[in-house]
């Protein structure tokens, strides 16, 4: 180390003296003062970097996700749904109920068709076998048309009627018999099979109606379909003793009395008088004027 000589060191503190720095207290606090170490000239050697870690690779964190934003509030129509009360369960039971309640509240307040019985009613059943042809309200087709009074032209009498329903067109055409119903019909009578065959209904002509059910779906396509009044002095006393519900004749045909014994028969009207009436036979037969 080497040492510096004492009129350097005295200098510089006249120098700093002079500058108004301290020199005399500095110069006296630096005579005891270690000499600095000289500077080393060159690069500077860097520092050796630490050693790797021996162990594994740590975890990076994950950085934490953004929350998300806020949900939208919902439109005032649907928050005011929200918060409308709900109907409880219970509630909900009983109102499904309201339509049966309603269908049975109708039901006891409505009073029921009128239901026709006897004849009548027997007859608007059995007229299905003959709808096929006749129409279902009579308007015709492959068979003639009974409504509008129509049957009531050909048939005046309700024994030819029945008589002809009961052999039909195929049994008429072997017995030889030209015609049926009313001869003096206006444009003329009917002939037998002159408008498609009409089969024969009554059982002892090969038929499947009883002599009762034969009865009954004529009284229907008279009074029903044809419309003949049940009211009219020409025909209220026909429709009493053959059609109405307490008929004397139908109730004859029920108990058993056969089709063909009618007019042979004595059977009381309501007033305990013998009906009159034109004897049907057990054959095809010619219609009865007016």
């Amino acid at each position: 180390m080497t040492e510096i000589p004492e009129h350097l060191l005295k200098r510089s503190r006249d120098r700093r003296a002079a500058l108004g720095l301290g020199g005399d207290d500095a110069a006296a606090s630096g005579e005891d003062a270690p000499a600095a170490a000289p500077a080393t000239t060159g690069a500077a050697t860097p520092e050796a970097a630490p050693p790797p870690p021996s162990g594994p690779a740590g975890r990076r964190a994950v950085a934490a996700a953004a929350p998300p934003p806020p949900p939208k509030p919902d439109p005032p129509y649907i928050a005011a749904a929200k918060n409308r009360k709900k109907i409880p369960f219970w509630a909900m039971m009983a109102l499904s109920l309201m339509p049966l309640w309603l269908f049975m509240y109708v039901r006891s307040v409505t009073e029921p068709p009128e239901v026709a019985t006897g004849p009548l009613g027997v007859g608007a059943t059995v007229y299905s076998n003959c709808a096929s042809c006749h129409g279902s309200a009579g308007e015709g087709g492959v068979g003639r048309e009974l409504d509008k009074g129509e049957v009531l032209k050909t048939f005046p009498h309700i024994e030819d009627q029945i008589r002809f329903v009961y052999f039909g067109t195929a049994n008429y055409n072997v017995a030889g018999v030209a015609s049926y119903g009313n001869p003096q019909r206006e444009g003329g009578a009917h002939n037998a099979g002159s408008f498609g065959p009409m089969p024969a209904w009554g059982e002892t002509a090969g038929g499947e109606l009883t002599d009762a059910q034969i009865l009954a779906v004529v009284c229907h396509e008279r009074f029903t379909i044809s419309g003949e009044d049940p009211t009219g002095a020409a025909t209220e006393k026909q429709f009493n003793d053959w059609c109405a519900e307490d008929s004397p004749i139908y109730a004859a045909l029920q108990a058993g009395t056969p089709m063909a014994e009618l007019g042979t028969t004595p059977i009381l009207d309501n007033e305990n008088q013998p009906i009159q009436i034109i004897p049907i036979g057990d054959k095809p037969a010619e219609g009865s004027p007016p």
